[in-house]
């Protein structure tokens, strides 16, 4: 018999694979890996992998594919890198989040902005939401942390330990301080990493650091203290909760020691709001002798109001104790997990001197009667279980890795930007020399399918113009191509 096949049919067979039909011929020569990565993460975010469905043993894809194993291997890591899947031993690769999909819905007439007049006119109380409302292909915008690593798995075991021991009536209305276990977890948890001691009865949960400063302000007000000073450049979002209840915001100016003391002290404003651990939006660490300063400034009546906002989040510098620590009854302190977990948790907490401490609580009972008690459950049992040490040293690897991707883009394609505050946070600014318009750039790029916000927003005072770029909620190649459109913006 002639065993021999001459015409080898299977050979004249273009390699691929049921799965997802791919068609390694559409691969261009030398690119096989980013192909590949390229048509999964398209699956991902349109929904044919939806979160929770198993990709394929690298072995098994290779085969029908007719590649090598460190192309499929190759495309697995990168997409674990952006968070998009994740390796679960023997249940294989699993698909745990998908990035956001492009701009398709059509505008809705009177609530989707064009690009560019969301930066034509100074930032008004809708600034953030109209930045956000725009559909761009690449999110840099500051203050949100990795999405994609929240820690569904460990929130829902938490959540089903709470509802197994919960009692019927602690179903009703709470206490408006916050559930006793939150306040017991809220305080280990700031002895533990902020060096604050703090007794349990003291803490007042709240609905994040937002919330936090509106009920501050409402107290300070009513006791007839008509100026917070801020930091600037500082926070808009901060100013604006400030302001929204009559409370003026004198700015103070920042320079490579933090907030400038002798300046507060020269304004005469009673209290100061700062962000003395990471300073926003410029990086700096409030230093040792402006520390001393502002303490003697406070010892003579000041009040500090401390938003410890990402403090969590360092990599290359020791860690930096709150102003709390030091100085408990002069000092207002604010923090949350928005920047740990995820913003849409709502929950922070408020530490406040006892001569503002009943109003801040009547303020709160009246605000909302409490913060729902089920999340509050949840999040002590991950305080208490360390889950929640657990996820944030595995989200700093996370952060780093984008924090020096996005260090590396500017290198490579702004070369001539200025890189402040790249040590501990979520995000970086960037400053240029005179005769940039940071508004214009911002449009520019928001019109390139990139947001990144101006650094002129969280000014009150004329300075060198910039941007304030979040790298916490976007993937490495997200960040590369986003920096790239700002680059091409400037041109």
């Amino acid at each position: 018999m002639n065993r021999s096949n001459p015409s080898r049919p299977d050979r004249a067979i273009t390699a691929g694979a049921d799965f997802l039909q791919l068609d390694i011929g559409d691969a261009p020569a030398g690119g096989r890996a980013d192909w590949l990565t390229g048509r999964l993460r398209e699956a991902i975010t349109d929904g044919r992998l939806p979160v929770g469905s198993r990709l394929p043993a690298t072995r098994v894809l290779a085969a029908e594919l007719r590649v090598s194993r460190g192309v499929v291997t190759e495309a697995y890591q990168r997409l674990a890198e952006d968070g998009h899947v994740s390796g679960r031993g023997r249940a294989g690769t699993v698909v745990v989040s998908a990035p956001p999909p492009g701009p398709r819905r059509a505008a809705v007439p009177g609530r989707t902005p064009a690009p560019g007049g969301v930066f034509a006119r100074p930032p008004g109380a809708d600034a953030f939401d109209a930045l956000r409302a725009v559909p761009a292909r690449i999110d840099l915008s500051p203050g949100v942390p990795d999405l994609t690593a929240f820690p569904r798995t460990a929130w829902l075991r938490a959540e089903r330990a709470v509802l197994r021991t919960l009692s019927t009536p602690d179903f009703g209305y709470g206490d408006p301080r916050g559930t006793p276990a939150l306040r017991h977890a809220v305080a280990r948890w700031l002895a533990r990493y902020r060096g604050v001691r703090v007794d349990p009865d003291e803490v007042v949960v709240v609905a994040g650091v937002a919330q936090a400063l509106s009920l501050l302000a409402q107290v300070l007000r009513a006791d007839g203290l008509t100026e917070v000073a801020v930091e600037d450049p500082g926070s808009l979002g901060a100013r604006q909760h400030l302001r929204n209840w009559n409370v003026d915001t004198p700015p103070v100016p920042v320079d490579g020691e933090g907030i400038r003391v002798d300046e507060l002290r020269a304004g005469g404003a009673p209290a100061v709001l700062l962000t003395p651990a990471h300073q926003f939006p410029t990086g700096v660490v409030l230093g040792g002798a402006r520390r001393r300063e502002l303490v003697r400034w406070a010892d003579e009546g000041g009040l500090v109001i401390e938003d410890d906002y990402d403090a969590e989040h360092r990599y290359d510098r020791p860690p930096v104790p709150a102003l709390r620590s030091v100085l408990p009854e002069r000092v207002a302190y604010a923090g949350s997990v928005s920047k740990v977990l995820a913003p849409a948790l709502r929950v922070g907490w408020l530490l406040v001197p006892g001569a503002y401490r009943d109003r801040v609580v009547e303020a709160k009972r009246y605000a909302d009667l409490g913060n729902a008690v089920l999340p509050q459950l949840v999040l002590a049992q991950l305080m208490d279980s360390g889950e929640l040490e657990r996820h944030l040293r595995f989200a700093r690897r996370r952060h780093r890795g984008r924090r020096d991707a996005m260090i590396a883009a500017i290198g490579r394609h702004l070369p001539g930007a200025v890189v402040h505050g790249a040590a501990a946070g979520l995000h970086l600014l960037i400053t240029f020399d005179d005769g940039v318009s940071d508004t214009d750039l911002a449009a520019a790029a928001l019109a390139r399918g990139v947001k990144a916000q101006p650094l002129s927003w969280h000014r009150q005072r004329p300075g060198r113009p910039g941007l304030v770029l979040g790298y916490g909620a976007s993937a490495p190649t997200d960040i590369a191509d986003g920096i790239a459109a700002i680059a091409d913006a400037l041109r």
